[in-house]
């Protein structure tokens, strides 16, 4: 049944078999680099369209439980390491994308809130949302998607723990110094709260889709066009050093989880090491260029370097580990 549900439901093969029997209908060959490219492409734009409409649904829906109030609210109860671990879980209901989790922090610190705990919830946010463990789960199996999920709020948790400790309190004078506005809690209907989730889906299609084309397309080129012998010489065994190569890749690439799921997974098919992919991904969704430019407006740039430098060492071990249990139990 675990088999069944990742493969067909998740990873909806059904779909990959329909498709290559419609090109095959039309007189193309899907064994050819060009007949290939397309059933590829098709395949992954419309299984992640399908997961992506699933998945934004259900993460708005969970998210209107925790407006920014609520979520100050409670994180305002808690004090130290606790709260940098509820930080951290919040984030991973809360956002899409590193440029989306930057209003939220700038309003948990001018709220107040410990700049330890604000942070602990910046790096979850874009990197372990609800929809990286699903997305994971139908092609790495649910063993890995937990456990990047779980490895990537140890790091969110460590890093908001070393910034507190550190008390290098360097935000933005306009933020440190805004003005706290206390808001009413919406009471909001199921009605309302389905019609607002079915809005955020259109509104995040709208935005995303022209990068899952693109993202896509790359995946299409990746596992068609470029041997396999250049991936695994570049991204697999043989270079000791592909993690670190992967996540200077990703830092300034902008997509969120939808729009580098088809390189990564094009990445591992021709061999890229599962740390190599799994650390590309973390840096591509955590610190992408535009993210760090806006953060620059937030931070005072000592804190942005070490917030980066965190992040970055953080996701590199986070690569190690999973090329290690790659060649011991994989």
């Amino acid at each position: 049944m675990g088999s069944f549900f990742q493969n067909q439901i998740l990873g909806m093969q059904w779909l990959n078999t329909l498709i290559g029997k419609i090109l095959s209908a039309l007189g193309l060959d899907i064994e050819s680099r060009i007949g290939g490219s397309l059933h590829f492409f098709l395949y992954d734009v419309i299984k992640i369209t399908i997961l992506l409409f699933v998945l934004i649904f259900l993460i708005s829906y969970i998210q209107s439980y925790f407006p920014p109030e609520r979520s100050r609210k409670i994180l305002s109860h808690c004090r130290g390491l606790s709260a940098r671990i509820i930080a951290a879980l919040l984030g991973t209901v809360t956002s899409f994308c590193s440029c989306s989790s930057i209003p939220l922090f700038m309003g948990f610190t001018t709220a107040g809130l410990p700049l330890g705990v604000t942070f602990s919830f910046l790096i979850s946010s874009p990197m372990v949302d609800f929809a990286s463990l699903i997305l994971l789960t139908s092609i790495f199996g649910w063993k890995i998607a937990i456990a990047y999920v779980v490895l990537g709020l140890i790091v969110a948790v460590a890093g908001g723990t070393i910034i507190e400790h550190l008390q290098e309190d360097q935000v933005a004078d306009f933020i440190r110094n805004g003005k706290r506005l206390s808001y009413e809690e919406e009471k909001l209907s199921q009605k309302q709260r389905l019609l607002s989730a079915l809005q955020s889906v259109g509104e995040t299609l709208k935005k995303v889709f022209p990068y899952i084309l693109l993202s896509v397309a790359v995946g299409a080129v990746i596992h068609n066009w470029i041997p396999e012998a250049w991936i695994i010489s570049a991204l697999g065994k043989k270079n000791p050093l592909g993690v670190i190569l992967a996540v200077f890749a990703g830092i300034p690439m902008y997509a969120d989880i939808f729009g580098c799921i088809s390189i990564s997974e094009s990445l591992l098919a021709k061999g890229a090491l599962l740390g190599v992919v799994l650390s590309f991904m973390m840096a591509v969704t955590t610190l992408s260029l535009p993210s760090l430019i806006m953060l620059k407006k937030v931070i005072k740039t000592k804190l942005l370097i070490i917030f980066i430098s965190i992040c970055v060492v953080g996701i590199i071990l986070v690569g190690y580990f999973f090329n290690a249990f790659q060649a011991l139990f994989l």
